[in-house]
C-alpha cells in the first residue's frame, strides 16, 4: 500500500526524538511503526479525528471523535467552543482520568489500544504525542506568520508565473541557508496561496517569531536584489504582511495517509489575507497584535505587541550582520515602523485602519527595512512613510514613539 511506505518514511525522519534508555533505534522504529499503524487505522482514512492521549501500561488510551462531532457539539451546551478550543490548544498528552472526562462531554468512549511497549520507555511521549498530531487538529494561539504575494501576478504569462514562483522559492531557500549560517535553526513550513507563500516557524514562542521577521527580512532582501537584476518579468516584485495570531494546523492527506506538512487555518491566516488586499507593490505591513506569547528565555508567557515585537526584533538582527546576499556582505540592517515626524525630531509609529469587503476594520503598521552593504548601494525594503499617498485607510493615529 502507497500510503504505508510514506507514513514508515515519515517516521524515520524524527531523529530529534531522543531513543529511551535501553531501547536500540531500531526496536525504537518497529515500536513507531506499531502505534502509527494503529492510529491509521483508527483514523480511517480523515473521517475520525484523534484530539488527545492518555498512557496505560502496554498500550495508550485515545479520544477519538468524529470529524463532524466538532460543529454537531457546539449546539449541545453554551460553552462546547471553549472546551473544544481548551483541547486542540493543549497537550495531546494527558493523564487516563482526564481522557474518561473528556470523552464523556464529546459523548464518545475512549479506545485502548494494546501495543507492546509502555509509553516513555519503548518511545518517548514527545514522539508519541507528535504522532497523534498528525491525525488530529491542533489550535495555535501565538504563531506569526508571513504572506509574500507576487504583485500582478495573473498578468503574466504562465511560463512567466512558473519562472516568478521559481525565483520566490529560490529567494525562500537562499534565505534559510543564511539563517543556518548564523546558527538561527528555525523549522519553516510553507503553504502556498497560487500567487505566493503563506511561510511560519513550526516552533513557536517570542524567540520562534521574531526569528521569522528576520527570515522574512532576508527573503524580501534576497528577491530586491534578483529584482534589480532581471528586465524580463522572471523575479516577482513583492509585498508582504507579517502577523501573530491563532489557527488551527491540520495535516492533508496524500495517497491516503496524513501528509508530513501541516496548514494553517484560522485568523491569523483571515487577517493576512484582508492586509494583503489593501497592500501596496513593494509595502511591509505588521498587523496590530497584543498576544501571550511563550517567553523560552524568561519562562511562562509574555504579552508582545505589535510596537513591542519590532524592537525586539530590532535588537536581534545585529546578528545578521557580515551575512552575504548574492555575493555582497551585510555591515547593519534596521527595521522599524514608520510615522510622522515631529517638531522635536522624533518620529512617531502609525497604525492605520484598513477596511474590508466584509465592512470589517483591521488595524496595521507600515513596516521598513534598510540593509547597509559593504561594497554596494544599500537595500531598502517597504514605502516611506511619504510614499504612502495612495495607501487607502480609514484611519490612522500615532500610538508611541520610535527609538
Amino acid at each position: 500500500m502507497p500510503s504505508m511506505y510514506k507514513r514508515k518514511s515519515w517516521l524515520t525522519s524524527f531523529k530529534e526524538f531522543p531513543t529511551p534508555p535501553g531501547i536500540s533505534q531500531g526496536l525504537a522504529r518497529e515500536y513507531a511503526f506499531v502505534l502509527d499503524d494503529a492510529l491509521y487505522e483508527q483514523w480511517q482514512l480523515g473521517n475520525n479525528l484523534l484530539l488527545a492521549w492518555a498512557p496505560l501500561e502496554f498500550g495508550i488510551l485515545l479520544l477519538r471523535v468524529h470529524h463532524y462531532d466538532l460543529v454537531e457539539l457546539e449546539t449541545d451546551f453554551a460553552d462546547a467552543g471553549a472546551l473544544i478550543n481548551d483541547v486542540m490548544a493543549g497537550s495531546k498528552r494527558c493523564e487516563p482520568q482526564r481522557l474518561q472526562e473528556l470523552a464523556g462531554l464529546f459523548h464518545v468512549d475512549p479506545v485502548r489500544i494494546e501495543l507492546p511497549f509502555t509509553p516513555g520507555t519503548g518511545l518517548v511521549e514527545e514522539l508519541i504525542s507528535e504522532m497523534v498530531k498528525r491525525y488530529s487538529i491542533s489550535l495555535v494561539q501565538d504563531r506569526a506568520v508571513a504572506l509574500v504575494d507576487a504583485v500582478g501576478f495573473s498578468l503574466y504569462s504562465p511560463i512567466q508565473q512558473v519562472t516568478q514562483l521559481n525565483s520566490l522559492s529560490y529567494s525562500v531557500n537562499s534565505a534559510y541557508s543564511k539563517l543556518l549560517s548564523k546558527e538561527i535553526d528555525i523549522v519553516f513550513a510553507r503553504s502556498t496561496t497560487g500567487d505566493g507563500f503563506y511561510l511560519w516557524n513550526r516552533t513557536v514562542g517570542v524567540d520562534a517569531n521574531v526569528e521569522l521577521y528576520q527570515f522574512l527580512l532576508l527573503i524580501l532582501a534576497d528577491n530586491a536584489i534578483a529584482l534589480s537584476k532581471s528586465s524580463n518579468h522572471s523575479v516577482p516584485r513583492l509585498r508582504a504582511c507579517f502577523h501573530v495570531g491563532s489557527h488551527y494546523e491540520f495535516f492533508q492527506e496524500e495517497a491516503l495517509s496524513p501528509t508530513r506538512y501541516s496548514y494553517l487555518v484560522g485568523d491569523v491566516t483571515i487577517e493576512l489575507a484582508r492586509m494583503i488586499e489593501k497592500s501596496l507593490p513593494g509595502q511591509i505591513l505588521v498587523g496590530d497584535f497584543s498576544v501571550p506569547m511563550r517567553d523560552e528565555r524568561g519562562g511562562g508567557t509574555t504579552e508582545v505587541d505589535s510596537v513591542e515585537f519590532i524592537r525586539r526584533t530590532r535588537e536581534t538582527v545585529f546578528h545578521l550582520a557580515d551575512v552575504e546576499l548574492s555575493g555582497d556582505e551585510v555591515s547593519s540592517i534596521k527595521c522599524y515602523l514608520t510615522g510622522p515626524q515631529g517638531e522635536d525630531g522624533s518620529f512617531a509609529i502609525e497604525r492605520y485602519l484598513i477596511g474590508d469587503k466584509h465592512g470589517l476594520t483591521h488595524g496595521v503598521f507600515n513596516a521598513k527595512v534598510n540593509i547597509q552593504r559593504r561594497h554596494k548601494p544599500p537595500i531598502f525594503l517597504g514605502i516611506q512613510e511619504s510614499e504612502i499617498g495612495t495607501f487607502q485607510v480609514l484611519g490612522k493615529e500615532a500610538v508611541a514613539t520610535s527609538e
